[in-house]
């Protein structure tokens, strides 16, 4: 996920406006706006590290390097159902633990 897009959703589930929070962080909207939009997808830190402060979030999540929060729960749903799709149900899902096991080392590696 993009900066912008993390901008977004947080400041949404804040419920701030984009008005109220270029505000709050003392940043023009239409930059905010440009921002959220990926029009400008290389914010300064000085603008992340605002926008965190006062969304009250981590530096980290707003860059996406916390890939935990990035991942809604809808999309863990749509993940479910396509391995039910797949015929993996939850019983034979363990059956595939290895297969995991080795593409999580795998990724690890190639960080």
């Amino acid at each position: 996920m993009m900066i912008g897009e993390n901008i977004s959703r947080i400041r949404k589930q804040k419920h701030f406006t984009l008005s109220e929070l270029a505000e709050r962080a003392n940043i023009s909207k239409s930059y905010l706006s440009n921002i959220e939009r990926d029009l400008n997808k290389n914010p300064s830190i000085h603008v992340i590290e605002k926008l965190a402060q006062v969304l009250q979030v981590d530096v980290m999540t707003i860059l996406g390097n916390n890939r935990e929060e990035s991942v809604t729960e809808h999309e863990w749903i749509r993940f479910v159902q396509e391995l039910k799709t797949m015929g993996i149900d939850k019983e034979t899902l363990e059956d595939y633990r290895p297969v995991f096991e080795f593409i999580r080392w795998k990724n690890a590696k190639n960080e």
